[in-house]
């Protein structure tokens, strides 16, 4: 298990996700707007944790949900909310977990990258990022501002940059063999910003995407 690393507000998210993740921060607004401005309905937003988030995703549609040990699958109160909520019986493509820190609000993916879709419109309060690993390594950043997409660029690979250089935008300087662990070190110390692990362990807010 990953233990909080004191003093790297974010770096952590590198290793504790060590596959593939995205996370999003978007400057002003709350958890449930955030899973609003990604398509997210209220009454389809359920409480998880992250443990139990990857239960739902990994879970074939054939298995019993007696499999799901956080779920008393007895409780018909909590399949209702669940099965309405789409994480129930199809395993969704996605799920959206979101929290707040600082005076932003914050979204975790585990393999998923759900939210980068949707970076403009995160960013119509002010400013808006999305960090993402797939699978095989490769790691983008995004960045918009004021309802609009600014940058998307590689760490480590400046040359494949789409829209205006991060250094310019940003001042941050995207040297060649860094990656999403070192921009998440810059990202935590220029925004001051310290997202305890702890708390994105617990129980969020999620939304189910197909």
């Amino acid at each position: 298990m990953v233990q909080r690393r004191v003093g790297n507000g974010l770096r952590w998210i590198a290793d504790a996700y060590d596959n593939s993740f995205t996370l999003t921060l978007s400057e002003g607004l709350s958890p449930y707007e955030l899973l609003r401005g990604v398509g997210a309905e209220d009454s389809r937003v359920v409480g998880l944790t992250r443990s139990a988030a990857d239960l739902l995703l990994l879970r074939q549609e054939e298995d019993h949900i007696s499999d799901l040990d956080f779920l008393d699958w007895e409780d018909e109160a909590a399949v209702a909310r669940l099965t309405s909520g789409g994480f129930l019986p199809t395993p969704p493509a996605a799920i959206v977990r979101a929290g707040s820190v600082d005076g932003w609000a914050y979204a975790l993916e585990d393999s998923t990258f759900h939210t980068s879709t949707y970076l403009a419109a995160l960013s119509e309060r002010g400013r808006a990022f999305c960090v993402h690993r797939n699978a095989k390594g490769f790691s983008d950043v995004g960045y918009a501002l004021d309802g609009q997409v600014v940058t998307f660029f590689e760490p480590g690979l400046p040359h494949l940059t789409s829209g205006a250089p991060p250094e310019a935008t940003l001042g941050y300087v995207n040297r060649d063999k860094v990656g999403d662990a070192a921009f998440l070190e810059w990202l935590a110390t220029e925004l001051d910003i310290y997202l305890p692990w702890e708390e994105t362990e617990a129980e969020l807010p999620a939304a189910a995407f197909t």
